[in-house]
This record gives structure tokens, sequence and C-alpha cells, in this order.
């Protein structure tokens, strides 16, 4: 799921939405929204893999979600957008260990692909989730940069600002891992300022933690303590950010 976060001239009910989404309140953020349309029920479905991403909870509501997307979807653009949704659940549910799906994801990315055109501005989304497979399951660095490129190039074309914040801070994790410290802590300081301007906060703290990885001390640490008070007002979430506000050499909890 993306989404440019709010401006002056957003719906009320949107921007209701994005207020609740940007604080980990996924669930109330869904349950403003309508059950009659393609679009929000693909959105509600969005909303529902997000939280299993950053929770390791949700699977079964989340599964709802998306065969009620999948059945009123109409065009291919639609049926598009469940398939990505449905390959990032499948994608989510590997990556926690849940169960292996990463059969499913391939597939349902794939069939994504096949619906969705180039230049359409679900494309860059698919272009990101399309690398985030080939980083973390089938360890492909350079599948996931190409596809983390395609991407931050949809998104810049598209004024898409929180995929950007993505964008930039996969790239950033490449870059960190083969070395080019520079690169990675500007990526990382992009990523941070998107989101904070953006007000979305259950991302904010990712974002400082890996800013944190760039730098050294005072200012690692002020930057991890910073993460961790947001880790902890946001009820520990996203629950994968514990290890990394473990700082090297600390003992584990």
């Amino acid at each position: 799921m993306s989404g440019n976060g709010t401006t002056a001239g957003d719906d009320p009910l949107q921007t209701a939405v994005w207020r609740l989404r940007s604080r980990a309140c996924w669930a109330d953020a869904a349950a403003l929204l309508p059950s009659d349309t393609p679009a929000s029920t693909l959105q509600r479905a969005g909303l529902m893999v997000e939280r299993c991403l950053y929770t390791e909870r949700g699977w079964e509501e989340a599964e709802d979600a998306l065969r009620t997307a999948e059945a009123v979807a109409r065009s291919d653009e639609e049926r598009g957008a469940a398939a990505c949704e449905r390959g990032q659940l499948a994608y989510a549910a590997t990556l926690h260990g849940v169960r292996d799906r990463a059969d499913e994801a391939r597939a349902a990315l794939g069939r994504a692909a096949a619906l969705i055109p180039p230049g359409a501005p679900g494309r860059a989304l698919l272009d990101f989730r399309r690398g985030l497979l080939a980083e973390n399951l089938t360890r492909s660095p350079q599948a996931a940069r190409a596809a983390y490129r395609r991407a931050h190039a949809g998104a810049t074309a598209h004024a898409d600002h929180l995929l950007l914040s993505f964008t930039w801070r996969h790239l950033a994790g490449l870059a960190l891992r083969d070395g080019e410290v520079s690169e990675a802590r500007h990526g990382f300081a992009e990523s941070l300022r998107i989101r904070e301007e953006l007000g979305y906060l259950v991302g904010t703290a990712p974002a400082l933690a890996s800013l944190a990885d760039t730098e050294s001390e005072p200012e690692a640490s002020r930057l991890r303590e910073e993460a961790g008070r947001l880790f902890r007002l946001l009820g520990g979430v996203p629950t994968w950010l514990a290890r990394q506000l473990t700082p090297p050499g600390a003992a584990t909890a």
C-alpha cells in the first residue's frame, strides 16, 4: 500500500484514514471506509496487509479483506492491485516465519505485472514489492536494486512521496551493505525527512534507526533513543524494529 499523506485539499475521509494509518491504527482506519466500491475494498485490504507486516498479527482479517477486494474488482488494474496486495501478504507471512508462501508471493506479483500496465500509478508500488521479494526472499541484491530504482522513478513521476520514502530507505540499505556509507546516509536521511514531513509516525522510528547505523557516536545513540521513544509510544510497532534498536555489541534482551 502506498499513498501521499495529506494535503490541504484532501478528502476529509482520506485525511482521517491517513492519520489513523500513520499512527498504527490500521483496523480503525479500515473501519471508516465504505464497503461498496472496488477502490474502498482495495484500500481496506491494503491497510490490513500493512498491519500484518508491521505487527505480525491480523492474518485472517487480511485474508478476508483480500478475498472481498478480489471478488469486487472489475478492471484489469483493480485485479492487478488486488494481486499486488495478495503478493505482499504472502511475502509478509514468509518473512515473519508464519508460513512459507514465497511461491504464492512470486505468482501473485507476476499476475499483477501482467495486469498493471507500465506507467500506471500502481506499477511503482508493484516494482517496489518485487524488489522486497528479490532482496529478502530470493537474496538477489542486484535484482532488488533494479526493481527499487524502477519504483523510485515511478514514485517520482506520480509524486508518491510515501513510496519515495520507502525506495530511498531500501536503496540506502543496499548501499550500506556494499559499504557505501555516505550514499546510505543520504538515502536514509531523505527517507526520514519525507516521513517526518508526511507525519508518517509508524515509519519514522525505523527511519531514525536506519540513519543511526550510518552515524558515529554520540549521534548514533541519540537517533536510536529517539527511535526507541517512538517505538514505545506506538506500543512496540513495528515489531521487527526491536532487533535494530539494540546497538552493536549490546546484550540482547
